[in-house]
């Protein structure tokens, strides 16, 4: 009877050690997939100028505007990392062909060279092309009117590559610029016009309070949209970002962060 009753303490022993052992298990299981979560944190890396006001541009040391503001919302509804890299803008597209970011978010205009190379989200941003003079030069109204003149353009830019298309007879000093100062350039005389999106135009404008002047109706009209390299990867992302921007879209988002730098909506339409 003894050797009996020993007999089952013992199997009993055995099955609650075994069950501590499996309940062990479970909680390293959980404890190693919460391990493999935090590993695969998602991040974006954006490449951006830093330098185009006031989309992009930093001031007392802090990276800011209308695209940083973008990126983030997106980065937080998507709960990816946003991790911005800046550079002059000639090379945003050189970093994006060799992987050292993943898109742009500099304006980019949506062109069919580009769209030859590139897949594009949808378009958060709708614009306008418009050539800048001298205040007081009412000369130049239109491309045609560049015949003969010194034009300014962001080396790299989709405005480089308009007055291009248009100038194939040559007879457009074309000027360009990896950065800023073709805005000096035209205030000072020393070249006739320079060509950019309208909205940053007139915000350029009222805060440098150069002697600069809009110089007629935009020459061309802009979607704008982010790049991404061509692959299955980021065809899958950009379903994703798609859907994220008609949400901010639908929300109001995107329209008050356009409210908040530009003081108008950019973002319809």
């Amino acid at each position: 009877m003894f050797n009996k009753r020993k007999l089952v303490l013992i199997t009993s022993m055995i099955m609650a050690t075994a069950l501590v052992f499996v309940g062990c298990g479970s909680k390293n299981n959980e404890i190693n997939q919460k391990s493999n979560e935090v590993k695969e944190t998602k991040s974006i890396r954006i490449g951006t100028s830093g330098g185009y006001f006031p989309f992009t541009f930093v001031e007392n040391d802090v990276l800011q505007g209308f695209e940083i503001d973008v990126w983030n919302e997106i980065g937080e509804r998507l709960d990816y990392d946003v991790e911005f890299v800046t550079s002059k803008f000639s090379g945003l597209f050189g970093m994006l062909d060799t992987d050292r970011i993943d898109s742009i978010s500099n304006q980019i205009a949506i062109t069919e060279e580009r769209k030859e190379k590139y897949i594009f989200t949808t378009p958060y941003v709708y614009d306008g092309a418009q050539l800048v003079v001298k205040t007081g030069n009412d000369s130049i109204k239109s491309l045609e009117d560049l015949k003969g003149k010194k034009v300014g353009v962001s080396l790299g830019s989709n405005y480089e590559q308009i007055i291009r298309e248009f100038d194939v007879n040559n007879e457009i000093e074309i000027i360009t610029y990896d950065g800023g100062a073709m805005e000096q350039e035209v205030a000072l005389g020393r070249i006739d016009a320079f060509l950019m999106d309208k909205l940053s135009s007139v915000e350029l404008i009222k805060k440098t309070g150069l002697d600069l002047q809009l110089a007629g109706d935009p020459v061309a009209f802009n979607e704008n949209a982010f790049p991404f390299v061509k692959n299955e990867k980021n065809e899958e992302l950009i379903e994703k970002i798609n859907t994220t921007i008609e949400e901010m879209r639908a929300d109001g988002t995107l329209s008050e962060i356009s409210e908040k730098w530009l003081e108008m909506d950019i973002t319809k339409k």
